[in-house]
C-alpha cells in the first residue's frame, strides 16, 4: 500500500517539475525581435499588434528600458516587441519622424496607432499594452 502511494507521490512530483521545465523553456523563447530595412515592413504587416522601441546605443534612457521591454514582451505575449537601432537603421525612423528617443510606437494591423516618448517604464508599456488588448 505504501509503495503505491509513493509511486503516486513521486508521479506527480515528476509531473510538476516537467510542467515548470516546459513553461520555463517557453518564457526564455520570447524574445524581442531586432527590425531593420529587410524585415521591418513585413513584421509590421504581418503582426496584428507590434510595439518597436526605437533606441540606440549611446542612449542612457534606451539602456534602462531594454530590460524593461524584454520582460513586457514575455508577459504580453499576444503583442510583437521589436527593435530598430536608429543609427543604422535612419530611413525607418525617418519615416516615423523618430526626433527623440526611445520612442515606442504600437503598430496595429500595420497601421502606427500610438506613439510614446521618452523612459515610460513599465507602467507606460503596460498602459499601452493593455489599451490594445482591452485589459481593465
Amino acid at each position: 500500500m505504501e509503495d503505491e502511494e509513493l509511486e503516486k507521490i513521486k508521479q506527480r512530483k515528476l509531473q510538476e517539475m516537467i510542467s515548470a521545465q516546459k513553461e520555463m523553456q517557453e518564457q526564455s523563447q520570447v524574445s524581442v525581435l531586432e527590425l531593420d530595412s529587410t524585415n521591418f515592413d513585413s513584421t509590421i504587416a504581418s503582426n496584428n499588434l507590434v510595439l518597436v522601441d526605437f533606441w540606440a546605443e549611446w542612449c542612457g534612457p534606451c539602456k534602462i528600458m531594454h530590460p524593461v521591454f524584454e520582460r513586457m514582451a514575455k508577459k504580453y505575449r499576444e503583442i510583437k516587441f521589436a527593435r530598430v537601432n536608429v543609427d543604422s537603421n535612419q530611413p525607418i525612423a525617418q519615416k516615423f519622424g523618430v526626433q527623440a528617443i526611445p520612442t515606442f510606437i504600437m503598430f496595429q494591423g500595420g497601421q502606427e496607432a500610438k506613439r510614446m516618448m521618452g523612459a515610460v517604464g513599465e507602467p507606460g508599456i503596460h498602459m499601452i499594452a493593455k489599451k490594445f488588448l482591452n485589459i481593465n
